[in-house]
């Protein structure tokens, strides 16, 4: 069995993702390509007749649709030879492209792939593509469907977080993302988006809010308690876990992932693919898992498949030196790390969604991105990478540094 490698990793700065974020004017095909051509300058990969390009959209309509990993490829002027591949897991599509990617390699069927991510949400919408849970009463009734801030309020409330718990995580989360900007922990990976006359359009994440603490943070009105309530989905999810007498809204804009455009590509291959590049790895993938659960509590799954992952190679939570588990809600990283056991000191230690928001199919390669840049500067060995993902699933992958080959 092969090994999988990362070569490189790139990613776009997070933009606001509404009309007036610096990136709303970008077309997903031109962050794709952008990120393609960033990542050809640093590993030439496209010299070296790649077998694939894949991508993780998580809302894989109109400017968004079809086959983003082949459209962005010819976008960027690519040799046409190359082909690509679109994937989609809801928020861990990234993540998917990547673990995808990595089979083939391990598989010996590909010794060079591009695994990325892009999601322009200031273009498309959450849940753009539709589906059953908006459309079929049949389907909803089955499942007990109800939308993901109703999830994350009542896990928050069955695992006993206060929205003093939450606002409390979400003012680390923020503090950490500041430090970790102001000390350039990011540089290495970032490629600064400028318009097609040269300007720069933006070349740090711009969602950030530095300045938030928990006093500011408690002033915000719940995000989803009116469609709790008035939207009758309380009830949906009461009726599927009847001990719980009444849903505690404790989430709101402020201790939930941010709405945000942004793109990622990364290289892996194998052994012989890197030394066709002239390339060191910096990073092996070790394992892989998905995992599913109840659609209804939807969310509480990453300690789940990060088990799996970490069982297939006989270990435990405590033989990882971080973890980047994505801030989709704070009570999503107050249960990960009360199930593992995994204190807060390694989890997210450069902030999260919440402070720099979560461009969905773009997210996993950028959280394995900065988990690899963080287990370098810290000179850390492994890391895991993973996401809670709607209608009840989680994704988890496991790295480990590299010193190149001998």
């Amino acid at each position: 069995m092969n090994e999988a490698y990362i070569y490189d990793a790139v990613r776009s700065p997070r933009g606001k993702g509404r009309p007036d974020g610096a990136l709303h004017t970008l077309s997903p095909i031109d962050m794709g390509a952008r990120m393609l051509k960033a990542l050809d300058e640093r590993t030439g990969f496209s010299k070296a007749d790649p077998e694939d390009v894949v991508f993780g959209v998580g809302d894989g309509v109109f400017d968004q649709g079809s086959n983003l990993a082949r459209s962005a490829m010819l976008h960027a002027g690519f040799p046409v030879e190359i082909p690509g591949e679109t994937v989609s897991r809801f928020c861990s599509s990234g993540l998917d492209a990547i673990n995808t990617a990595a089979a083939r390699v391990i598989a010996g069927q590909g010794d060079l792939i591009v695994a990325g991510g892009v999601e322009m949400m200031s273009l498309i919408p959450i849940a753009g593509t539709g589906g059953p849970n908006g459309s079929d009463a049949k389907f909803n009734d089955t499942v007990a469907f109800v939308p993901q801030g109703i999830s994350a309020d009542l896990m928050a409330t069955l695992y006993g977080h206060s929205r003093e718990d939450v606002d409390a995580y979400a003012a680390e989360s923020q503090k950490r993302a500041a430090a970790a900007w102001s000390e350039g922990r990011f540089a290495g990976s970032i490629v600064e988006i400028r318009d097609d006359e040269g300007e720069l359009l933006l070349d740090r994440d711009e969602y950030m809010r530095p300045s938030t603490t928990r006093e500011t943070l408690a002033q915000l009105r719940p995000a989803f308690q009116g469609m709790g309530e008035k939207g009758g989905f309380d009830a949906i999810a009461r009726r599927r876990y009847p001990e719980v007498a009444a849903i505690n809204h404790v989430h709101t804009a402020g201790n939930s992932s941010g709405i945000v455009d942004g793109a990622a590509a990364m290289l892996i291959g194998s052994r012989e693919g890197g030394e066709r590049l002239g390339l060191k790895p910096r990073a092996r993938i070790r394992s892989f898992a998905s995992v599913g659960m109840d659609p209804t509590l939807m969310l509480a799954a990453p300690s789940d498949a990060t088990a799996r992952a970490l069982n297939r190679l006989g270990m435990e939570f405590s033989d990882v030196d971080l973890y980047e588990v994505n801030e989709a809600f704070a009570t999503v990283v107050l249960h990960f790390m009360e199930k593992s056991g995994v204190d807060h000191a390694r989890v997210n230690p450069n902030g999260g969604g919440i402070s720099m928001g979560h461009p969905i199919g773009a997210t996993g390669v950028m959280l394995i991105n900065t988990l690899l840049d963080e287990l370098e500067r810290t000179d850390k060995q492994v890391g895991v990478a993973t996401l809670c993902v709607g209608e009840g699933m989680a994704v988890a992958t496991c790295i480990e540094r590299v010193e190149g080959f001998a």
